[in-house]
């Protein structure tokens, strides 16, 4: 009955444009009353704000704890790094210590976990990125990542020398573009994680492996016979993922200042160089 109204009341409309149109409103109605139900029942998902943060005394912070030089573990099983570095010093400009409650975070739930309200943000080799930013507000960039090649033949000094020559990549990276557009006569064959490309350099598969600098870096202090080639292939922006919404302005504001004075102080370079970042 009431379909036959409306086709009665929009006059020259085919019978299938008012159904289209009703299914359309019927289908953004229903949205929005789960979209409202979620809020009324407390379900929604948001980091801690700036007062409550402060009222506490320390900061709840995601970051990763297998990753050298970045955030990783040390021999006593105490967490080290760049990232660690700069949780801490974050905590003493916004709450007056170095209290940090760490959670170590696996890549998939670098985002997640600051959506989820169980951090108040996450330094976790969090790349910026336009489609990231849409669900999460980033910081200024802490460090600039890129893409390396790492080797242990002598005879490679430039990327001329790898022409022809293998180099292993990890299977569906962004990596393997940034090779082929910049070694574009080498063969570049697939692995499926960094100890698989070590292997494949030991023996012989590959003469180098393309990556990221921040995760090259420790595997270069942890196999001191390899070295990084001084050329970059890329550089990514790496920031702090802080939560959306104007009820965290205060919250952004203070780390992104906090951040850019301990660029312009140089804190942030000797940190990184003090790690072995490039």
């Amino acid at each position: 009955m009431y379909l036959i109204m409306i086709s009665k009341r929009y006059n020259g409309c085919s019978r299938w444009k008012v159904i289209t149109r009703l299914h359309l409103v019927l289908s953004a109605t229903i949205f929005w009353i789960f979209c409202f139900s979620i809020v009324g029942t407390g379900l929604t998902a948001s980091a801690a704000q700036m007062p409550e943060i402060q009222q506490r005394g320390y900061l709840t912070v995601a970051v990763k704890d297998n990753l050298r030089p970045l955030g990783f573990r040390d021999a006593s099983g105490n967490l080290q790094g760049l990232e660690i570095d700069l949780a801490q010093r974050l905590a003493v400009d916004l709450v007056g210590t170095e209290a940090v409650k760490f959670k170590p975070v696996a890549n998939r739930d670098r985002l997640s976990v600051v959506l989820d309200k169980k951090v108040d943000f996450a330094i976790a080799r969090v790349t910026a990125t336009e489609s990231r930013s849409r669900i999460v507000s980033f910081s200024v960039p802490y460090y600039f990542d890129s893409t390396v090649l790492v080797t242990k033949d002598a005879s490679v000094q430039q990327l001329s020398d790898l022409a022809k020559q293998k180099i292993a990549v990890l299977n569906n990276s962004s990596t393997i573009a940034k090779v082929r557009y910049y070694v574009p006569n080498a063969e570049l064959v697939g692995v499926n994680s960094y100890d698989e490309a070590r292997e494949g350099i030991e023996n012989n598969a590959a003469v180098a492996f393309a990556a990221d600098a921040s995760v090259l870096s420790g595997w270069v202090q942890q196999y001191p016979q390899y070295r990084l080639l001084a050329i970059k292939l890329s550089t990514e922006p790496l920031s702090v993922v802080m939560p959306k919404g104007l009820q965290y302005d205060e919250l952004r504001r203070n780390v992104n200042g906090a951040i850019a004075r301990y660029l312009a102080e140089g804190w942030l370079k000797q940190r990184s160089e003090y790690w072995g970042l490039p």
